[in-house]
């Protein structure tokens, strides 16, 4: 499976894009109605895209550990298939 379709990188871009219009029009246009405006919510928002792309990464590598064992297993057990059959 190819990076990009794992949420945790989309989730990460659109945290981010929100940080950088809260960074670039103020927090106001990010908080939510009703919100007290947080004069870090940007940040938050940046922080939490950060978050999210650590675990896109260390998911991403997991799974291509995890695709490598198959492969190593299959290919194990097709030699000893092969070794019986001769």
């Amino acid at each position: 499976m190819g990076w990009w379709k794992k949420t945790d990188f989309w989730i990460a871009l659109i945290l981010f894009i929100i940080s950088m219009i809260g960074f670039a029009r103020g927090n106001e246009a990010i908080a939510d109605p009703g919100q007290d405006v947080d004069p870090r919510l940007a940040w938050l928002y940046l922080i939490a895209a950060v978050i999210m792309l650590i675990n896109g990464i260390l998911s991403h590598k997991q799974h291509l550990r995890d695709l490598e064992e198959q492969k190593a297993k299959q290919t194990a057990q097709a030699s000893r298939q092969e070794a019986t059959t001769r």
